[in-house]
């Protein structure tokens, strides 16, 4: 179980994770950001993407590493995560819309009338982590806590 600070974080203060990943035309390093819920209950983060993109024809199956902050932080008081995990795009129609109810909860913008016919034809995406790290220099500098827990 993902411990309560890491899993408040990714709920609550960002709504942005950066991907990185490997080009699935020359396996060059390439990286993209995306809106994320954070679905608790699954303990997964739940993105938009079109999998027509360089980085859909990537993600599916991939390992992926990620990391989510604010903007514009002092270094007295980052806080910050990194982690990685595995993509998976959703396709099972009930699979899909229990995401897509975390999803809207969290961007109630997306059941928008003018974006919901361009977010309809976008594929919804999981990304279950791995390996969770939580940085936070508020508490001492280079406080961490980890998931699993390093040995």
């Amino acid at each position: 179980m993902i411990p309560e600070p890491v899993g408040a974080a990714l709920a609550h203060e960002w709504t942005t994770v950066t991907l990185a990943y490997a080009d699935p035309e020359d396996g060059a390093p390439q990286a993209c950001a995306v809106f994320y819920a954070w679905d608790e209950g699954e303990e997964r983060l739940l993105f938009l993407s079109s999998q027509s993109t360089r980085h859909g024809r990537a993600l599916d199956g991939a390992t992926v590493a990620f990391t989510a902050q604010a903007e514009g932080q002092d270094w007295r008081t980052i806080r910050g995560l990194q982690g990685r995990g595995r993509v998976r795009r959703l396709g099972d129609e009930d699979e899909r819309a229990a995401a897509w109810r975390v999803y809207v909860a969290r961007f109630p913008f997306a059941a928008d009338d003018a974006l919901s016919a361009a977010l309809a034809r976008a594929d919804l995406w999981q990304l279950r982590p791995e390996w969770l790290r939580l940085i936070d220099n508020g508490v001492a500098f280079g406080h961490k806590v980890e998931w699993p827990e390093a040995l």
